[in-house]
């Protein structure tokens, strides 16, 4: 486990290392979030092919990261390609200043490979220990993937579409699935990550594979991503009627005005 760990690192330090120095060429540190999705299949199909053990569990997961994260990588090209450098990332390079170099590689790009390994840590403990045979908890983990692969799928979706109506610009969208949640798609990346953790229990030390689904909710919960978007809505009216009868992750019931 510790050996294939490493490996790991080794091919994530480099993706990750790739990602850095074209951003540097062309002056746009944003183009790291192209890489997530895709960074997850290369470290499933690389541990995968190192280990050479091929389970019926490691095939599904390899396909379960193969569905996400070459939709999710598909996606943010799509959404980004030609655009400017993302609010976020503009906003670092400003704070920065003559320190920006440094510490995109570090605070940007390493820090997104360090936290690639940890969320993708039950990957490769699956595939570091390839037990055959699948057990009611894979079936329980598939079901709890899929769940969260169609809150992010159709919710980002059901986005696109919106932003892509010019009678919507400025305004908050507040149907399909985001009238039950602000975040539906955060919800799903999170949601899925519990059912990958559902899929290493059956993996000796699987109960360790907790710390994925745990970083990564906390992550898009409390870190950078539910308060990084609501923090550019904050001085929204539209957005703070809306935040205050929707729920913020989990998927709920509109509440009442004045409730």
């Amino acid at each position: 486990m510790s050996e294939l760990f490493v490996q790991a690192a080794v091919v994530v330090f480099l993706y990750f290392m790739g990602f850095f120095l074209v951003a540097q060429l062309i002056r746009n540190n944003s183009i790291v979030d192209m890489g997530w999705g895709a960074g997850f299949i290369v470290l499933t199909m690389t541990t995968l092919l190192l280990q050479g053990t091929y389970t019926e569990r490691s095939l599904l997961v390899a396909v379960l990261v193969l569905v996400w994260g070459g939709r999710l990588s598909y996606h943010i090209v799509r959404r980004n390609w030609g655009k400017p450098e993302d609010f976020r990332y503009a906003n670092w390079r400003k704070e920065w200043g003559r320190w920006l170099v440094p510490r995109a590689f570090l605070q940007v790009f390493m820090l997104q490979g360090a936290l690639m390994l940890v969320i993708a840590y039950p990957i490769i403990l699956i595939n570091a220990y390839p037990e055959p045979g699948l057990t009611y908890l894979d079936f329980l983990g598939l079901a709890v993937w899929l769940v969260g692969f169609y809150f992010e799928a159709v919710g980002d979706k059901q986005l696109a579409r919106f932003k892509q109506d010019p009678s919507n610009k400025g305004h908050i969208i507040k149907t399909g699935l985001w009238k039950y949640s602000r975040h539906p798609n955060y919800f799903g990346e999170a949601t899925m990550w519990w059912g990958i953790f559902l899929l290493a229990l059956s993996s000796p030390f699987g109960w360790s594979a907790l710390i994925s689904p745990l970083v990564i909710t906390g992550l898009l919960l409390f870190v950078s991503g539910v308060p990084m978007l609501e923090k550019k809505y904050k001085d929204n009216p539209e957005f703070q009627a809306y935040a205050r009868v929707t729920s913020k992750f989990f998927p709920w019931i509109p509440r009442k005005e004045g409730r």
